[in-house]
C-alpha cells in the first residue's frame, strides 16, 4: 500500500482543524466531550506542497477553500452504516417499479 507523507499541488488530500476550543463549546454537553476540541476534516485538492504534520489549503470539490492540518494524502472512505435492515433493501426496486407503472398509466 502507498502511504505518501506528502502531497503536491492538486493532490486529492485531507486536511484536520480545530472548530472549537474545548473553553468555547456550548454549555450542557457531557464533560469527557466538553473536555475535547470540536474537530472537521474536509477533503479536497491541495492548493500546495505539504507534509503531514504541516498546515495546507485545499480546495473541495465545491469550490470552498479550507486551511487545515494535512492529515492523510489519496484518502479513501471508511464509513459504514452497518448493515440495511431488510425492509430497506428493496425499496429502490419497488420505487422504480412503482414508477414505471404510474408512467404507463399516462402519469408524469
Amino acid at each position: 500500500m502507498d502511504e505518501r507523507t506528502s502531497c503536491e499541488q492538486g493532490d486529492w488530500v485531507q486536511v484536520e482543524r480545530v472548530v472549537l476550543e474545548p473553553a468555547d463549546r456550548a454549555a450542557g454537553l457531557p464533560e469527557d466531550t466538553a473536555a475535547q476540541p470540536l474537530r472537521m476534516w474536509v477533503k479536497g485538492f491541495a492548493r500546495s506542497t505539504a507534509r503531514i504534520g504541516e498546515t495546507v489549503e485545499v480546495e473541495t470539490m465545491t469550490g470552498r477553500v479550507v486551511s487545515g492540518t494535512l492529515v492523510d494524502v489519496l484518502p479513501g472512505y471508511a464509513h459504514t452504516f452497518g448493515r440495511p435492515p431488510a425492509e430497506l433493501a428493496a425499496v429502490g426496486r419497488d420505487l422504480r417499479r412503482r414508477l414505471a407503472a404510474y408512467r404507463a398509466k399516462g402519469g408524469g
